[in-house]
């Protein structure tokens, strides 16, 4: 069941990815700009995170839509598994996103502090 969870994220992560928009594509830029910059970080759960503190609204804009695109990603995902979105979102995160961190990039793991690759 875990390994079809995993599957079914990788995929479903993988689609979302492929279907963002012009405007969001902006925001993709600023966010793994910032992700770069080791202001935004990944976290355990499948979120993006404040590595430190942003004043820029257009960057907290693209964070928060980024996240809910994810969120909804882990709804379907769990309701397809049988899981809850916590696991879906956890699973993304260890089969698809933490292989995706370059390196100096910043990672948050589950009852951890901030790490750099």
């Amino acid at each position: 069941m875990k390994r079809t969870v995993l599957i079914s994220a990788a995929a479903a992560f993988a689609a979302l990815v492929m279907a963002t928009s012009a405007s969001a594509l902006d925001g993709k830029a600023a966010v793994d700009a910032a992700k770069a910059a080791g202001v935004v970080g990944e976290q355990a759960d499948g979120f993006l995170g404040w590595v430190k503190p942003s004043d820029d609204p257009a960057l907290k804009a693209a964070v928060l839509e980024i996240n809910q695109g994810r969120a909804a990603l882990y709804r379907e995902t769990a309701q397809k598994n049988g899981v809850s979105v916590e696991a879906a979102g956890a699973a993304t995160f260890n089969q698809v996103v933490q292989s995706r961190l370059k390196p100096g990039e910043y990672f948050k793991p589950a009852g951890g502090g901030w790490t750099k690759k």
